[in-house]
């Protein structure tokens, strides 16, 4: 017998039991909705036999790693559908991704967009037969001919063979793959499917190779949750900060300068409103401003860290015969700042902030509108402390990205992210410091998962996963805990005892780049931005040239009360001056006819409440004032 803990509750079973087999005994509800396993933290096949004393979890869809199971699998019967509809398919990989999967084909012939119905077809077909899916071990060379005509699994069967273990296959009917798992039990676990896009891709990501045709999927245990899925696919189509950047007139990307925007007058107005919302907070909150250059020399970077762990995504340059770099993060600038005079304890926590410009090389592959560029704004802050003050500083940062992130309508998640191996500084200092930030978060009553491995090389950091309405998440601030460059750059301040001490320091950043963040902002908000953001709040609509003097009239008054207006003369229909209004998501149309021009008030149209009837040109200012000062999303 051995004992199972399930939940911190131990039961008995005989050795060698399942997971499956411990689901059921559980009940059939968990049994039908498994996808895998974990085993003291690792996870594994539902088939596992456990022959010790051990934690077990049962994982489900609603698991991320029951979900990857589920979606690998799905890619397995994907396969098996092509090569049962394209006989002499050859095929290579097909893993689980963020939203799904895919699988990478040698095709006999071209898949496109027509043929997505009937692949489902026969993906549903394979699914309805119920077919087990069965793990088997084969040495090296009886892997290699069981992949007889498969010269894509043949090469990963010869990697695989270097290390000396047995080979781990997933046979289901007639159809057996290369895989290590985990998987479903059988196809029939698997409930709805929908094949969402074919594209080419080379094998093994290298243009030396031949090029591939790969097919995306997305599958879930409920016909339902597919068409939220799928609602929410085309909702973020709409959303896509591309399409409305460019509808918009926000900004713009050129072949001359990829992965490098063009901010556009209206996209400036914005950003220039976001940065100087970034200063009110931040002068609240006791921070000074300062400016680093862009290029500093290549021993300044090696003093930092940067050159050893980060030079492959550095721009270099050599001037008056000595090497520079680029800078891609603002944090060694800010050591020499702070380096720059004498400090004592009565100054600290010292709170300095940059929006500095910094460049990354980034893989072409990888650039994606506003979200990865090469060129951006971080928004980067430091602050120096004495360790007494580490745990207060930590806890008023989380408080600063509250108020910034509920000013938006976005809610967080905090990940902490612990010591990497390739870290500088003692594990004494790395687990010191982790310990400060979990008590500094827990303290605050709330909660943080753990990205084991997964911190600065400089230090552990919190990590601030914001949700979008669409429930996508995008990792944009974090709070870093830093001992090791204040030691390297010899940072000091005079203590109380008047003897010279090392300061700690915080990295942090709370919308990280700010090109990014107007990207999730569009995305977030459908490019329909909150009054005070704007980059055009009022807009005139005459209904006849008789009515443009008026309207001359007013908008130089609403401008005078500092509001941006534009004021649309055209010689259109006001129903088309009304739709071009509603389409560039301007907040306010006022439109100008007689009554409005006789009687000097305007007749409001809200991009979402509609018409507000008629007012005074004093009362429309005081309700745009109030809804600034409110920051009121509407």
């Amino acid at each position: 017998m051995i004992q199972v803990s399930l939940r911190g509750e131990p039961r008995e079973f005989d050795s060698g039991v399942t997971a499956a087999e411990v689901a059921r005994s559980i009940g059939m509800g968990l049994y039908n909705a498994a996808c895998a396993a974990k085993v003291d933290g690792v996870t594994v096949d539902l088939r596992t036999p456990l022959d010790r004393d051990c934690a077990l979890e049962i994982l489900t869809f609603d698991d991320p790693e029951g979900k990857r199971a589920y979606w690998h699998t799905t890619s397995h019967i994907l396969a098996q559908a092509v090569c049962r509809l394209y006989p002499g398919t050859k095929f290579a990989i097909g893993p689980a991704v963020e939203n799904g999967f895919y699988y990478d084909f040698d095709l006999p012939a071209t898949v496109t967009p027509e043929d997505f119905a009937q692949l489902e077809a026969e993906m549903k077909k394979i699914i309805k037969e119920d077919i087990p899916l069965e793990r088997f071990l084969l040495p090296a060379d009886e892997a290699e001919a069981k992949m007889e005509g498969q010269p894509y699994k043949q090469e990963l069967v010869r990697e695989h063979a270097a290390g000396g273990e047995a080979i781990s296959f997933y046979a289901q009917g007639d159809f057996t793959d290369l895989c290590a798992g985990p998987h479903l039990m059988s196809t029939g676990k698997v409930k709805a499917v929908k094949i969402t896009s074919v594209t080419g891709a080379y094998w093994r990501g290298d243009a030396k190779n031949k090029m591939l045709t790969r097919i995306y999927g997305v599958s879930f245990p409920k016909q339902s949750q597919l068409d939220e899925h799928l609602h929410m696919l085309e909702e973020a189509k709409k959303r896509d900060h591309r399409k409305l950047g460019r509808e918009l007139g926000l900004f713009m990307l050129a072949d001359e300068g990829p992965g490098f925007p063009f901010f556009l007058p209206k996209g400036m107005v914005l950003k220039n409103t976001l940065l100087d919302y970034w200063r009110k907070v931040h002068k609240r909150y006791g921070y000074q401003e300062i400016s680093t250059p862009i290029i500093l020399n290549r021993e300044l970077w090696e003093r930092s860290g940067h050159w050893e762990h980060y030079k492959q995504n550095m721009y270099t340059t050599v001037i008056d015969d000595v090497p520079f770099g680029i800078k891609p993060m603002n944090c060694p600038g800010g050591m020499l700042v702070y380096k720059s005079e004498p400090h004592s304890y009565k100054e600290l926590p010292l709170r300095v902030g940059e929006l500095g410009l910094v460049h990354r090389h980034e893989l072409s592959g990888t650039l994606h509108g506003l979200f990865r560029v090469r060129c951006f704004t971080q928004d980067d802050a430091h602050i120096f402390m004495t360790k007494e003050q580490m745990q207060d500083v930590i806890q008023e940062t989380v408080q600063l990205f509250d108020e910034v992130y509920s000013t938006f309508g976005l809610s967080y998640e905090i990940e902490l992210s612990t010591m990497p191996e390739d870290h500088i500084g003692t594990v004494e200092e790395w687990e010191f410091n982790q310990e400060v930030l979990k008590n500094a978060i827990t303290a605050m009553g709330k909660t943080f998962t753990v990205n084991e491995g997964d911190g600065a090389f400089y230090g552990p950091k919190l990590d601030f996963h914001i949700s979008d309405s669409l429930g996508r998440t995008w990792q944009c601030g974090t709070i870093q805990l830093d001992s090791q460059l204040p030691e390297r750059f010899e940072l000091e301040y005079t203590g109380q005892d008047n003897l010279k001490h090392r300061p700690v320091m915080i990295h942090r950043v709370v919308f990280g780049s700010i090109e990014r963040f107007i990207g999730v902002i569009t995305e977030h908000l459908a490019g329909a931005f909150p009054l005070w953001l704007s980059p055009v709040q009022v807009v005139l609509l005459p209904i006849a040239d008789r009515h443009h003097d008026y309207a001359n009239r007013l908008k130089e008054q609403l401008e005078a009360a500092g509001l941006r207006v534009e004021c649309d003369t055209r010689n259109e229909k006001i129903g088309y001056k009304i739709r071009e209004a509603q389409l560039q998501k301007t907040p306010y149309m006022l439109v100008i006819g007689d009554k409005e021009a006789e009687s000097g008030t305007v007749s409001p149209r809200h991009r979402r409440d509609g018409d507000l009837g008629a007012m005074s040109v004093e009362d429309f200012i005081a309700r745009t004032a109030a809804e600034i000062e409110s920051m009121e999303i509407k």
